[in-house]
């Protein structure tokens, strides 16, 4: 017989948002589960190193500031499962979430699956992910201060990345396969700025290092016999948006015409009793304190509408 499984909240996905969510909710007393398919992957977990997340002193990986956020999440009693979440019905009062390992019913569910959707496509690629491969400028750029970069990519994420470059590295690569679109924001800026080399036409073949990192890239122009080197020690690759993980789903929530879960300011999507946080919901803001802020925001409306109360409690009053 399959175990049936019940709680106030349960969370899909064990990213930033859903552990912040996840701490506030069971510091509310609202017993709370999240259910993770592999916490060493996700945007944040596969970051290498973060310095500019609040409250974090010094430089520190990705995969340990997820964990210290977890651990705190259950510290305050969330029950923290590894579980692949192959299907969900949000249409009763009691919300269903399907695994292998059982059945999970709750009061409130939160969507916090994320929306990496990246296949690595380039040879290297894996390999030196969090080693001078990086998904984010904004997170990463700065770690670039006066080298060589590349960026990869014809779209609005790669222009706008790479503008973020130019305040850091010495020469920004940029490398199309295809045209951009002239209709591109900051397209001018960054054809203007002295220190983006443009490369037109051009195929990324390979990103090349050794043990500590990136250190060139071969890239094959139309017109050219063989593949040319650019010494670079960083390469941000956006030749694939991300797209938010809703297959689990099964269209059950409505999605904007760009992917995201469509939600309230309370972030509860249109199926009541239904919540969605973090890059699920596909913000130009793909960060992790913005994802955290997320999981307050829901946890918060959630408490509310499970104790059936107009007013939020606020947290750090203590009686």
């Amino acid at each position: 017989m399959t175990e049936m499984i019940e709680a106030d909240v349960l969370i899909i996905g064990g990213g930033p948002a859903g552990c912040a969510c996840a701490l506030y909710t069971a510091r509310s007393s609202l017993s709370t589960i999240i259910l993770d398919k592999n916490p060493s992957v996700g945007a944040l977990a596969i970051t290498h190193q973060i310095a500019n997340y609040p409250g974090t002193a010094s430089v520190i990986s990705g995969a340990a500031l997820l964990k210290q956020m977890r651990d705190q999440a259950i510290s305050y009693g969330t029950d923290y499962r590894r579980i692949q979440v192959f299907g969900a019905e949000t249409s009763s009062e009691w919300k269903v979430v399907y695994t292998p390992d059982g059945v999970f019913r709750c009061r409130a569910l939160v969507l916090a699956t994320g929306a990496m959707g990246k296949s690595s496509t380039l040879p290297g690629e894996d390999k030196f992910l969090g080693r001078g491969v990086s998904y984010c400028a904004t997170c990463d750029g700065a770690f670039f201060k006066n080298r060589e970069v590349v960026v990869y990519g014809a779209n609005q994420e790669a222009v706008d990345e790479a503008l973020v470059l130019t305040k850091f590295a010495s020469t920004v690569h940029w490398i199309t396969n295809s045209e951009p679109q002239g209709s591109l924001s900051g397209l001018s800026n960054l054809l203007d700025s002295n220190n983006v080399q443009r490369w037109q036409g051009t195929r990324l073949v390979s990103i090349e290092g050794d043990e500590s990192g990136v250190s060139s890239i071969k890239i094959k122009q139309q017109r050219s016999t063989g593949p040319d080197t650019i010494d670079a020690e960083g390469i941000f690759i956006y030749s694939t948006g991300s797209k938010p993980i809703t297959d689990y789903l099964h269209g059950q929530i409505s999605l904007l015409e760009e992917g995201g879960v469509r939600v309230d300011s309370n972030l509860m999507t249109d199926v009541e009793g239904v919540w969605a946080i973090g890059d699920i919901r596909n913000t130009p803001f793909k960060q992790a304190v913005v994802a955290c802020a997320d999981g307050c925001i829901a946890a918060m409306a959630i408490d509310r509408y499970l104790n059936k109360r107009s007013n939020v409690r606020v947290d750090w009053v203590h009686r």
